[in-house]
């Protein structure tokens, strides 16, 4: 099926290696294979809006699809919670044995790291496909699907449904639309341009209830979320000379809230808008005993840089990495990189 015309984003992809994901993703979908989806852990709702969307979709086409995020205990996001297709989640542990996996697709992972436990598959050399929109992108995979210009990495699979003679369902339109609104911004972010507003509009025309949706993802809090807030908020810090405020919270607080780290997703949007700041620094105790930080820029620092320098990766003004050590010790490596930037 050929392409839709119009979106620039579509330009960053080669359109042989497109082809050959698509005819790889439709045989192996025919065949009855085995596809395991991986999201990025600590999956956002574009991570997790991507792989879902390609499980529903290929397990329509007869695909033995596994999607999975690549951490345990895998937890999803209460405002995600309710995403078509998100039951059928599987637990790292849960995965089948490498050599009875026919086809490895990650979404929305700039990096091997991001994948967390699941990228032993990469190690045993299972057949991958890149699905991703992080200009900083490490080379892995067969064949890679990156497109930096598109807003969200929903946008590429969207094109994969559309080549694979796939219908917009309701369904598929939900995981879509929680991708998109989610990695735009609510459609506020720099990167929302003509193609994700189009977009958006399509899958509302779909039958997308996008206020409800909206409510969900930004709208409604625990008790616990906003205890977590106000704990991470009173230890905000702001280091003057690199223009960077920070905060962090300790797997106690977690605790002692009943919150799980995916409650803390949201967190990195609220210290962002401190005006003072130009760059925002979020650090959550991982489930490995490591940092999970959370880089945010308003446009005067590229923070997938200075992610990068620490294994990690993502957009210019977005991203993250993982640490070890005191909490210290991380915050001052992350404002000696700025001062170097």
């Amino acid at each position: 099926m050929t392409s839709r015309e119009g979106p620039t984003w579509l330009e960053d992809l080669d359109p042989e290696v497109l082809d050959a994901a698509v005819q790889r993703l439709a045989a192996c979908a025919h065949a009855g294979g085995r596809i395991v989806l991986a999201a990025h852990v600590g999956p956002d709702g574009d991570a997790l809006g991507a792989a879902l969307a390609l499980h529903v979709a290929l397990s329509g086409l007869g695909a033995r699809t596994v999607p999975t995020v690549g951490e345990e205990p895998l937890k999803v996001p209460a405002p995600l919670a309710d995403l078509p297709g998100v039951r059928d989640l599987v637990p790292p542990s849960a995965l089948p044995d490498p050599a009875d996996v026919d086809l490895l697709v990650t979404l929305d992972a700039a990096s091997p790291a991001r994948l967390g436990s699941i990228s032993r598959l990469l190690d045993a050399r299972v057949p991958t496909i890149v699905v991703d929109h992080h200009a900083a992108s490490t080379e892995f995979g067969d064949l890679r699907l990156v497109a930096p210009r598109a807003a969200a990495t929903v946008l590429v699979v969207d094109e994969l449904l559309h080549r694979l003679g796939v219908p917009l369902t309701i369904e598929l339109a939900t995981c879509l639309y929680v991708g998109l609104v989610t990695d735009t911004g609510r459609f506020g972010h720099a990167s929302t341009d003509r193609a994700a507003m189009e977009f958006g509009g399509r899958l509302i025309d779909v039958g997308v209830a996008h206020a409800e949706l909206t409510r969900r993802l930004y709208g409604t809090s625990s008790l616990g979320e906003l205890r977590l807030l106000g704990r991470a908020l009173d230890r905000l810090a702001f280091v003057a000379d690199v223009s960077l405020v920070h905060t962090h919270l300790t797997r106690e607080e977690l605790e002692r809230t009943g919150t799980g780290l995916e409650a803390t997703e949201a967190l990195i949007d609220v210290v962002r808008t401190a005006d003072v700041a130009e760059v925002a620094l979020v650090c959550k105790p991982a489930p490995d005993g490591t940092w999970r930080a959370s880089l945010r820029s308003h446009g005067g620092v590229d923070v997938g840089a200075v992610a990068e320098r620490f294994g990690g990766g993502g957009h210019a003004f977005a991203s993250g990495f993982s640490a070890t050590g005191p909490i210290d010790d991380v915050v001052a490596a992350v404002v000696a990189a700025l001062r170097e930037h």
